[in-house]
C-alpha cells in the first residue's frame, strides 16, 4: 500500500512562483504537461522590494492558490524563482530588487513565511529548465542551452534533462564586451539596430557559445522570441537554434519542476 501512495505523489501537482522586478506570478503546475492548472495569479512586486515585503506577496500569491479546488495537498512543497544568483539557497546577487537581497538565506525565509518547504532557483535556470523538459528541448539528451534575450541575456545550461545552476553566459566576454552590453534585446532598442545588423551580434555571441560548450541544442527566449523569424534565419551555426515555446508560464513551470526534483516528485 507504501509504494502506491508514494507513486500517486509522483507528478502530484505542485505550486510554482516567479518573483520578477514588477510582478510576482503563480500557479498551480502539472507536472505531467508542464501546464497550469486554471489561471496564473500575479501581484505587483513590492516597492523596495525588500526581503519581508516580497515574502509577504509570495504569501498572498500561496494563499490564493492554496484556496482553489485544483490546489496541491496542505503542507506540499513551494518552487519559486528569484531574479539573482542563488547557491544553497543564498541570494549572491540582486540587480533588479532591492539590495537588501544580498547574502539573505531565501529558502529559509520564505520556508518560515510559508511554513512549508520552499527552494528557490534562478529565473533563468527555471525557465530554461521547464523549456528543456517540456517545450523545445523535450526528448534531447546532452547539452542543451536556453539562451534568454531580454534587459540582459539570460542562460540556462541543460545537461540530460539535469540543470547546471547559474550559468551566467550572458556576461562572457566577446571582442573586449560583456556579451549582454551588446547583444541583448535592450541593447539592440538602445543602438536602433536593424534585425540584419543585430543578426550579426547575435551570430558573434552564438558562434562563441557553440565554440566553448558544442551543445546538441540552442533555444531562444525572451520577449523577442515572437520574432524569430527575423533573426534566425541569418544564423549559420552547426547547433540546431530554435526559438521557446513557453512563453511566459515558463518561469512558473519550471520553479514548481525544480522543487518536485529536489523532493523526488517527478519522474
Amino acid at each position: 500500500m507504501a509504494k502506491k501512495d508514494e507513486k500517486s505523489h509522483k507528478n502530484a501537482p505542485l505550486i510554482g512562483i516567479d518573483i520578477g522586478g514588477t510582478g510576482i506570478k503563480g500557479g498551480i503546475v502539472d507536472l505531467k504537461k508542464g501546464k497550469l492548472l486554471g489561471e496564473r495569479f500575479r501581484v505587483p512586486t513590492p516597492q523596495p522590494a525588500t526581503p519581508e515585503a516580497v515574502a509577504e506577496a509570495v504569501a498572498l500569491v500561496v494563499a490564493e492558490l492554496s484556496a482553489r479546488p485544483e490546489a496541491p495537498e496542505a503542507g506540499s512543497p513551494v518552487g519559486v524563482t528569484f531574479p539573482g544568483i542563488i547557491q544553497h539557497g543564498v541570494v549572491h546577487s540582486a540587480a533588479n530588487v532591492d539590495k537588501s537581497w544580498l547574502d539573505t538565506d531565501i529558502d529559509a525565509l520564505l520556508t518560515a513565511r510559508l511554513g512549508r518547504p520552499v527552494e528557490v532557483i534562478n529565473d533563468a535556470d527555471a525557465a530554461g529548465l521547464a523549456e528543456a523538459r517540456f517545450g523545445a528541448g523535450a526528448g534531447v539528451s546532452g547539452t542543451v542551452l536556453v539562451i534568454t534575450l531580454g534587459t540582459g541575456i539570460g542562460s540556462a545550461f541543460i545537461f540530460d534533462g539535469k540543470l547546471v545552476p547559474n550559468a551566467e553566459l550572458g556576461h562572457l566576454e566577446i571582442d573586449g564586451h560583456d556579451a549582454e552590453s551588446k547583444a541583448s534585446a535592450v541593447a539592440r532598442e538602445r543602438d536602433g539596430l536593424s534585425w540584419d545588423e543585430y543578426s550579426v551580434l547575435l551570430q558573434r555571441y552564438f558562434s562563441h557559445v557553440e565554440f566553448l560548450f558544442s551543445p546538441e541544442l540552442f533555444i531562444v527566449g525572451g520577449g523577442i522570441s515572437k520574432r524569430a523569424d527575423e533573426y534566425l534565419p541569418n544564423l549559420k551555426l552547426r547547433t540546431p537554434i530554435v526559438p521557446a515555446v513557453l512563453r511566459n508560464e515558463a518561469g512558473i513551470v519550471g520553479a514548481a519542476l525544480e522543487i518536485a526534483l529536489q523532493h523526488n516528485l517527478a519522474k
